[in-house]
């Protein structure tokens, strides 16, 4: 199974990068799954909490408002605040 390349950027910094098999944020119009093969997308986030699923494991770093896109199994993530204290 493939995997998605996943970056999370804050305003000021780049704050996580990896490979996940999943990630999931809340966008304006409601909760989004992204995983391996998803399509093209551009979503507008809210303020909550991101999830960074690999091998088993969930990472959760809480944003405030942002984007995310999505295009050939990368991801990226931009907000203006973000708090990966609980990413290991």
């Amino acid at each position: 199974m493939s995997s998605l390349q996943v970056e999370l950027v804050a305003a000021d910094r780049k704050v996580w990068e990896g490979e996940a098999d999943m990630v999931q944020a809340r966008t304006i119009e409601g909760e989004l799954g992204i995983l391996p093969g998803h399509t093209p997308l551009l979503g507008v986030l809210v303020e909550g909490d991101v999830r960074i699923s690999t091998g088993g494991s969930t990472n959760v770093a809480t944003i405030d408002n942002g984007f995310l896109s999505v295009d050939r199994d990368k991801v990226i993530i931009v907000a203006e605040a973000v708090d990966a204290s609980q990413i290991g």
